[in-house]
């Protein structure tokens, strides 16, 4: 960027951190949005897999508890950085 043009947009530097600012929050939140989503699924496809007799009780009862901790530690995350805002 030159002098001239860093001097004429100077004034949107604001606008600009705005906006970067709005977007990496954006992102950030489709991430976990899509993170808690994508567990829930693997959930239900546990769940259909344990219905159709592909696994056993203690399987499922396994994969069902790994993904409800990992639900929940993202559920606790996400509390406590809207908290810390």
């Amino acid at each position: 960027m030159g002098l001239v043009t860093g001097l004429l947009t100077l004034p949107l530097a604001p606008v600009s951190g705005t906006v970067w600012i709005a977007e990496q929050l954006a992102a950030q939140a489709e991430r976990e949005m899509l993170s808690d989503r994508a567990l829930r699924r693997q959930l239900v496809e546990a769940e259909r897999a344990f219905d159709a007799g592909e696994l056993t009780l203690e399987e499922y009862e396994a994969i069902e508890d790994g993904l409800l901790e990992r639900i929940e530690l993202l559920e606790s995350q996400r509390r406590s950085e809207e908290g810390a805002h």
